[in-house]
Order: structure tokens, then C-alpha cells, then sequence
């Protein structure tokens, strides 16, 4: 049956124009044409329309979150602290985590003409991001003598590589049953000043991602909410795909979101310098939240506490632990509960005659939500300040900070310290790489290499 376009709705919202093109396509472009709108929801758009409906806060009230947990220093935080890591380990041996790596991004700002998470940062081994994480959470599995399934978020442009990918390296010697991969869901652009939705060809909107918030409802839509509640899941490990030295399913962290019985749990590190381009979790009138670094007022962001240091410190690096039931919660009623942010880009469409535009200016609008702004409606969010050169080296930029270069400079060194830790040595400068079978931790390291042991030359310990 010919494909047949949505006439009356769109005449209700004013977007007809997006047929313009409808008489020069054959049966298969109308068909695209006519999937891209049945995606679309029109009311909510006509919602958007007004204006970003994101809450607005008063950020010159921001201070350090209540919820705050930092290394311990007394004997009482120290037990704390075992009793999570053993909390956490149980969580994983009980088949009660799953874990969602959002992964839609390309490497174009590498330089990478392909999914970031095939790009490599091994040290030695040139391991990709997603061979590291998948190979801790085949150890994590392992040692906690059953799978934890992983879910991978992927977008329209990263899906199909990304599988394949997987494929081409035997799902890194994990079960394929256990790799879900599901696809991030888009918004349509909008003109700034009509509101017209924009074509990117004749038979295609113009198209971005709905924001890392849109994991949410992308879990939803792919039944892994269900897989969840049918296997006895009840918290997901979330982070993103650029951090290579992120800890999967970090038990410590998996245990003190168990014990303080939160909701919703955030791992930050302490910002360098005011200017640091992080967000930061705080509190604003009692109420836990993210505030953006170009939200944050310069008097705030740069003052200080009794210690000298930043008093609004705690920079977020996108690894959370959210309960099943709290995300369920969130998505009752369509998932309102995350708003869309609206956003002035740069759109490339298709102008009235069908011509090219390549805008030299914002033209259009973008909506797109953000996982962080669950903060607001979880109960006891927990905030765990951890040590970046442990946990954090992003590889976000080709050059400078966040690259390639100074990530591969912490993982080396991160590796150089768990071998010292160990009592062992090896010469300064030379490349070091520890394969997450081999080690997860310090502690692992010291269990398999004998202290006294002296490395002569670049160090790849293996499985």
C-alpha cells in the first residue's frame, strides 16, 4: 500500500511545508519521508516551541551537596567503606546490576572517522575503549561467578559499526547473549525563527540526538526495562564511552549507593581550577542537582573554604548508579520528569527549492535532555568524590587536555602506581599497560606480582 503522509496533523501544526518535495519522490523515498513523521510527536514539539521549559535555578546559591562522601578518615568510615565493598560484591554475585555504556558519539573530534568506542587507547596493546570495558566486565562477571549483561547505547550513525565491531572481535569473550545493543532516539530541527521543521533531504528530516538523557527512554523503548525486571536487575551502572579508566561496576561504589539507600548515586572528582569546563553537583535550597560550568556564577565557582579549596568543587564525570524502580518511576507519564533542553546550532538543511544550505550562523533549534537532571527527584542522592588520577582521564579533544596523549599519560601512570603499590619497580617513562583480566585494582596486582619484582622495559601484564 502507498506510503501516505500525516495531512491533517501536519496541517494542525503548521508543517506542511515538509511536503514540498512529495510529488518528485518515488514509492521508497515517501516511505522514509513518511517513517520520519510518524516518529515525531507534534504536540510536544509545539510545547518546545515556547521556549526552553528546563527549570531554572538560582546557582548563586550552589554549594557542596550534603550528600557528599570523600575518602575516609576515621575508623567508622573505614568499616563503612568494607562493609559497601562487600555490599557491592554481593549486588554483583546476586545477578542485581546491569550496566549501560552510552556510546552514540562518532570520534570526529579525534579525528576518528568512526564510533569513539572503537577507538584505541591501550597503551601498549592499542586496545579499544570498548575492549577495556568490556574485558573488566567479563572479570567483574567472573569473579562474581555469573554474567552481568550489558546494555550499549548506540546511535543512528554508531549502531551498525558498533555491532559489528562487537562481532568482528568475538564480543571480546563475552556471551553475545549478554551484549544488548539499543539505539539512542533523535529530535527533529526546528527553524529558530518559524519553527518549521527542516529537511535534511527531500525525504529525510533533519535529525540529532536526544541527548544522553534520552537513555532513559531508550531502555524503555527496547524492553530492556523488562529484561531487567524478568532477570531480578535492580540497579544499572551507567557511564560513557570516553573514559577509559572508568571503573565498571565499581563495588564500592555499587554498595554505598546500596547502604545509604539512594536512588540515584554520582561519582565526581575535585575540579582543578574554577575554569575547568565541568559541571558540578551541589545543592540549591536543600535540593541535590548539576549545575553546567557556564551556568555557574564566577564568584561562586571560584570561592573557597576554610581548607583553601574549591568550596563547589565536585566535578561530574558521567558515571552513576540509578535504581530500576527510581528510572521507572522517572519514565511514568511519558518521562517528563527530564525535560528538554533547547539549544541555538548550526543546522545544514535543504532550502526551498531543494538547494543546499550550509548556515554560517545558529539557524535552528535542537532539543536534546540530560541524564543528570534525575538528580532533583532522587531520594538521598549520593555524591562519591573520588581520585581523578585513579578514575578520570576523558579522551574528548585530538589535542591539549582531554586527549588521546594525556590519557594515555594517566593510564600509564595509574598502572605505575598499583606496580609500585605492590612493591615492585619499573624506570619512569617507559609504557605500561595492565589488562583489566589480569587486574582491576591494586589489590589484584599486589596478589600476582611478588614484591621485589624489577621491570626492565615497557610492562604488559597479561592475562
Amino acid at each position: 500500500m502507498p506510503a501516505s503522509p500525516p495531512r491533517e496533523t501536519l496541517r494542525a501544526h503548521g508543517q506542511e511545508q515538509v511536503l514540498r518535495f512529495w510529488d518528485e519522490l518515488d514509492e521508497e523515498a515517501r516511505a522514509a519521508l513518511v517513517a520520519d513523521l510518524e516518529a515525531v510527536d507534534f504536540d510536544q514539539l509545539a510545547e518546545l516551541r515556547g521556549g526552553d521549559r528546563s527549570e531554572k535555578v538560582d546557582a548563586s546559591k550552589a554549594v557542596p551537596p550534603a550528600g557528599l562522601v570523600t575518602t575516609p578518615r576515621t575508623d567508622e568510615q573505614r568499616d563503612e567503606w568494607a562493609r559497601a565493598r562487600t555490599t557491592g560484591e554481593e549486588l554483583l554475585a546476586g545477578g542485581k546490576v546491569g550496566v549501560v555504556l552510552v556510546a552514540g558519539g562518532q570520534g570526529t573530534r579525534l579525528g576518528y572517522d568512526a564510533p569513539k568506542g572503537t577507538f584505541p587507547v591501550g597503551p601498549l596493546s592499542g586496545a579499544s575503549l570498548y575492549e577495556v570495558f568490556a574485558k573488566q566486565l567479563l572479570a567483574r562477571s567472573r569473579r562474581a561467578g555469573r554474567s552481568v549483561p550489558w546494555f550499549v547505547m548506540t546511535s543512528h550513525a554508531t549502531h551498525a559499526p558498533t555491532v559489528a565491531f562487537f562481532e568482528e572481535h568475538g564480543h571480546f569473550g563475552l556471551d553475545p547473549a549478554d551484549v544488548h545493543f539499543f539505539q539512542q532516539g533523535t529530535m527533529p530541527a526546528c527553524d529558530a525563527e518559524t519553527g518549521d521543521l527542516l529537511l535534511a533531504e527531500k525525504h529525510r528530516l533533519a535529525t540529532s540526538p536526544d541527548g544522553h538523557g534520552g537513555v532513559l527512554t531508550a531502555l524503555e523503548r527496547a524492553g530492556l526495562l523488562s529484561l531487567c525486571r524478568d532477570r531480578g536487575i535492580e540497579r544499572l551502572f551507567y557511564h560513557q564511552v570516553d573514559n577509559p579508566l572508568c571503573r565498571v561496576c565499581d563495588p564500592l561504589f555499587l554498595g554505598l549507593h546500596a547502604l545509604r539507600d539512594s536512588e540515584l548515586s554520582t561519582k565526581v572528582v575535585p575540579k582543578r581550577s574554577p575554569e575547568e569546563k565541568m559541571g558540578v553537583v551541589v545543592d540549591v535550597d536543600g535540593v541535590t542537582r548539576i549545575i553546567e560550568y557556564s551556568d555557574l556564577p564566577d564568584d561562586v565557582a571560584r570561592r573557597t573554604n576554610e581548607a583553601g579549596e574549591l568550596d563547589v568543587r565536585a566535578g561530574n564525570i558521567a558515571v552513576h548508579v540509578f535504581d530500576v524502580a527510581f528510572v521507572e518511576r522517572l519514565l511514568e507519564g511519558g518521562g517528563a520528569s527530564l525535560p528538554f533542553h533547547v539549544a541555538n546550532k548550526k543546522v545544514p538543511h535543504l532550502g526551498e527549492s531543494g538547494n543546499p544550505v550550509e548556515p554560517e550562523t545558529p539557524n535552528a533549534h535542537k532539543y536534546e535532555r540530560f541524564v543528570f537532571d534525575a538528580l532533583p527527584h532522587a531520594r538521598n542522592a549520593l555524591v562519591l568524590e573520588i581520585d581523578r588520577r585513579d578514575e578520570f582521564a576523558p579522551v574528548k579533544n585530538a589535542l591539549g587536555s582531554d586527549s588521546p596523549a594525556t590519557s594515555l599519560v594517566a593510564s600509564t601512570a595509574r598502572s605505575r602506581d598499583w606496580i609500585v603499590a605492590a612493591g615492585a619497580s619499573v624506570p619512569d617513562n617507559v609504557p605500561i599497560e595492565i589488562d583489566p583480566l589480569f587486574a582491576l585494582d591494586a589489590d589484584d596486582v599486589a596478589e600476582k606480582v611478588a614484591s621485589g619484582t624489577t621491570f626492565d622495559g615497557p610492562v604488559l601484564l597479561t592475562e
